[in-house]
């Protein structure tokens, strides 16, 4: 057989462009009254949009308008942003990450496949094993699963748990008890897996999808992975109660510029940007023109897109699609009702004993976030009753009186979307607060 010889490609030549034409980043503190403008300008490359959102959002930034454009070979964004409190972006150290990341330092990591993005929280956890979860939901199944871990000494360092659609996606990172590495021993490994995939299947009927878990390697974004896993279980699929309104979702073609055109309006929440964009990079579609605007509780989101082929969206059948996943999208991360903010000296099965304790009040956790600060342990949870509806108030004030004494508790309790909708557009403003799944206040703590 002849031999084939194929031209050598210098690997520094797939870089050339961003080396010549490096990404120029400003921050803006005068032009706008009310706002801080993030403004990027860089070579284009597949997936850029979704990496700017990304740090911006990892950083408990709100992006109240936006404007993206990347015809051609260019990237040109502007994003007003604010902080959680709704003020203009003024601390330097925010200001460096921002600037650090997004330039042509973070750039270059990119390229070397450390784009310093969240992993869970605003920064990488280091050594860890990471543990994926996809199963039909069910009251207390978190506190099984957090049993599990603890039975078998594995520390839960940060973890994050979606529910929607009666399914249910969780990432863990844990380490060993004793050694604080990463678990690598494949028996040990082997057994955890194995009394995982029966706490989860026993709440699995024939007719339903199976519940399985497995061990991840890498550092995927947290939150994206979450989307990748609910989007592979095709979540999208069912049709059930959800909370807050309905986005109403448009899918048309503009024939003269050959895109199609996604237009979203919903309710605002914090992160709604990334969870579209989020969505529309992992079905392979590319956004080259964008306009993000919010007024008061209200969101309007205008996508130009095309596939990655080229194609726009011909068919009924593939808009449908499209308008479900975002649906979905847009819905896994709402949380109505109570959610309980705490932080304790962190330990080996806190997670399953304060998930425990949730049980036994009769609680269904619908999201989770848990993060570890040095020795602290911060973990913040969406409750509902167990027949999925809000929590009696007394209830609440019984878990803050048992775990109240042993860690400090944070209450909060959402306004349901009727009433968030009326004193709105009432202008009280008490309808509307952008509350951050992780703390913002930890941000000082975790940058560098």
């Amino acid at each position: 057989m002849a031999k084939v010889y194929w031209p050598y490609f210098d690997p520094e030549y797939e870089n050339l462009s961003t080396r010549i034409n490096p990404p120029s980043v400003s921050i803006d503190n005068t032009s706008c009254k009310e706002c801080t403008l993030v403004k990027v300008d860089s070579m284009n490359k597949p997936g850029i949009l979704l990496e700017v959102v990304q740090v911006l959002t990892d950083l408990d930034l709100t992006i109240t308008k936006a404007y993206i454009s990347s015809d051609g070979g260019w990237f040109m964004d502007v994003f007003h942003v604010t902080d959680q409190q709704g003020n203009k972006v003024t601390d330097s150290k925010t200001i460096d990450y921002i600037e650090k990341v997004l330039g042509p330092k973070g750039y270059a990591s990119a390229s070397q496949n450390t784009w310093p993005g969240k992993r869970v929280g605003v920064h990488s956890l280091g050594d860890h094993t990471s543990i994926e979860i996809i199963a039909r939901d069910r009251p207390g199944l978190l506190s099984e699963v957090s049993a599990v871990l603890a039975d078998l000494h594995f520390n839960v360092v940060a973890a994050e748990a979606w529910t929607h659609n009666r399914r249910i996606a969780c990432v863990f990172y844990v380490n060993d008890n004793e050694t604080s590495r990463a678990v690598d021993d494949p028996q040990r490994l082997s057994t955890m897996e194995e009394q995982l995939n029966l706490v989860l299947r026993g709440c699995e009927q024939e007719d339903e999808k199976v519940a399985r878990t497995c061990l991840s390697i890498g550092s995927t974004h947290v939150d994206r992975r979450l989307h990748q896993m609910l989007f592979a279980d095709r979540d999208y699929e069912a049709v059930t109660k959800v909370d807050g309104s309905v986005p109403k979702i448009t899918i048309e073609n503009c024939e003269e510029k050959g895109y199609s055109v996604v237009n979203v309006s919903c309710e605002d929440r914090p992160k709604l940007m990334f969870d579209i964009v989020c969505t529309l990079t992992d079905m392979q579609y590319i956004v080259f023109h964008a306009t993000i605007t919010s007024s008061g509780p209200h969101a309007s989101q205008e996508y130009f897109i095309r596939h990655k082929d080229g194609c726009t969206l011909d068919s009924e059948g593939e808009k449908e699609r499209v308008i479900k996943c975002l649906e979905a999208a847009i819905h896994r991360r709402v949380s109505e009702g109570w959610s309980l903010e705490l932080c304790a000296k962190d330990r080996v099965g806190l997670l399953s004993e304060v998930t425990r304790i949730l049980r036994e009040h009769g609680l269904s956790v619908t999201r989770a976030g848990v993060t570890t600060v040095g020795e602290q342990a911060v973990n913040v949870f969406y409750v509902r009753d167990a027949s999925g509806n809000p929590v009696d108030v007394k209830t609440i004030e019984a878990l803050r009186g048992e775990i109240g004494h042993s860690m400090m508790i944070n209450v909060k309790n959402k306004v349901p979307s009727k009433r968030w909708k009326e004193e709105g557009q009432a202008g009280t403003g008490r309808g509307w607060a952008k509350t951050s799944f992780f703390f913002g206040n930890l941000l000082e703590k975790l940058l560098p």
